[in-house]
């Protein structure tokens, strides 16, 4: 039997550092159940785990989009149970995590597409404003 080495753990100021977001944020994603640290110090300081960084990366992706603390939540659920499914042998319960999945691609999709043509708007009253 080989040991796993245990994970390796950051303070909220590292996990801040190295997503760009501050330390007030990942706090508020902890207080609304977006994301917990993995452990604590016995101090009681948050730890977290590259896992909880992944966690939290998507949760900052999903920000600029315009998705909601509920539909970041319902899609970090999906995430977690395919992941559980994975060691399932429940094709239909993978089947339709796949397909709430496939509807948040879509979804996201959809918000890029509007992106893009928003950006080209920007692009397009920038080039009237310096012809001016």
């Amino acid at each position: 039997m080989t040991e796993q080495a245990a994970p390796t753990t950051m303070h909220i100021g590292e996990l801040a550092d190295r997503t760009g977001l501050s330390n007030r944020t990942i706090r508020h994603y902890d207080e609304v159940g977006l994301l917990h640290p993995s452990g604590r110090t016995e101090g009681g300081f948050r730890l977290y785990t590259d896992t909880d960084l992944a966690r939290l990366l998507i949760i900052r992706r999903m920000k600029p989009l315009g998705f909601t603390l509920e539909q970041m939540a319902e899609l970090l659920a999906v995430v977690d149970a395919l992941e559980a499914a994975d060691n399932d042998d429940d094709d239909d319960d993978r089947a339709r995590l796949r397909g709430q999945l496939d509807e948040y691609i879509r979804d996201t999709e959809e918000r890029r597409a509007k992106l893009e043509q928003h950006l080209g708007m920007a692009d397009e009253f920038l080039g009237i404003l310096r012809d001016r």
